[in-house]
């Protein structure tokens, strides 16, 4: 197992050597620049001296090779939009807010997606099912813009319940435990994410309640919760990781869509702007930040294989 992880580990870090040679290389490619004229007429020697500030002015492999090693030391330079911070500052106060959406997301679709799953699959067929089904088809095709959208009018516009938008802003309790600008938001970003878990739950429990072993734990008397706990849900779990996985990392980096409906300060809506603005540091900073998730949460994911299947060897060699 350690073998193991240490050789993932060693991957990954190639995997975002790689990723970030790819970005870099297509950020300089692109015409126009964070300080084209087109934009920002500028005088010639106030645009030189501006390059040469940045280190614009130098080849490409050399830019490269600054950045990554000031990256080895967590400095990720100075983002040209908001020259009075830096790149790491502004990454730091941004995934909070970020990071918040997302774990409460997550919870959500976590937390309601997991449930309903099961009971469909024990009401295979009932309206109980029909209902989960819809609900999941629902959040499958309609994309979590339209659904905030259709939020802020009827909730914001025509019933005044909820605010307009925000993020901690309106309606706190108990020191911001619960706010109510946080409703809409989370509710139109776990929608895709919670119809995702439902019906792949709904699909591995079914599976395994029709399975011999089960049938096999029933005759012999088990109750149903522990045929549930013991021998359904264990094994319905394994496949469902696979699908679980990468919500995680994709709900962690934001939403562009959910984060400028809702006028919410985070790390998507920084993301988008910086690609616009030719903001090279920002947008390194941020794909890197987004390889690294997405490499732990895969190498976790194994790792739950084992913990979830005992006879899942991680790095076995066959025949062995």
């Amino acid at each position: 197992m350690t073998r193991y992880i240490l050789s993932r580990l060693l991957s990954l870090v190639l995997v975002i050597i790689a990723v970030s040679m790819i970005t870099f290389s297509m950020m300089l490619a692109v015409p126009g620049g964070p300080f084209d004229e087109t934009n920002q007429p500028l005088p010639p020697a106030a645009k030189a001296n501006i390059l040469r500030k940045y280190g614009l002015d130098q080849p490409v492999w050399v830019q490269y090779a600054k950045y990554m090693g000031n990256a080895l030391q967590f400095d990720f330079g100075i983002p040209y939009s908001q020259p009075t911070t830096t790149v790491a500052e502004l990454i730091k106060k941004t995934w909070k807010i970020t990071a918040q959406v997302g774990l409460m997301t997550l919870l959500v679709a976590f937390g309601l997606g997991i449930p309903l799953g099961i009971v469909a699959a024990y009401n295979q067929n009932s309206w109980i099912d029909t209902s989960v089904t819809f609900m999941a088809m629902l959040g499958f095709i309609m994309p979590s813009f339209v659904l905030g959208t259709l939020s802020i009018l009827f909730f914001s516009v025509y019933l005044d319940w909820l605010p307009l938008g925000g993020w901690g802003e309106t309606g706190c309790l108990v020191d911001r435990y619960f706010c109510a600008d946080w409703i809409m938001p989370v509710t139109a970003y776990a929608l895709a994410p919670l119809a995702i878990i439902a019906r792949y739950t709904r699909s591995s429990v079914i599976d395994y309640l029709n399975s011999d072993f089960v049938r096999t734990a029933r005759a012999k008397g088990l109750g149903e919760r522990t045929v549930m706990l013991r021998h359904v849900l264990r094994n319905a779990l394994i496949p469902m990781v696979t699908v679980m996985g990468p919500i995680i990392p994709d709900l962690m980096t934001g939403s562009i869509f959910i984060e400028s409906i809702f006028r919410i300060p985070g790390l998507g809506k920084y993301f988008v702007t910086s690609t616009f603005n030719r903001d090279y540091p920002m947008v390194m900073a941020t794909v890197l930040l987004i390889a690294l998730l997405w490499g732990l949460v895969y190498l976790l994911t194994d790792i739950t294989y084992t913990r979830l299947d005992p006879r899942v060897r991680l790095g076995a060699k066959e025949g062995h």
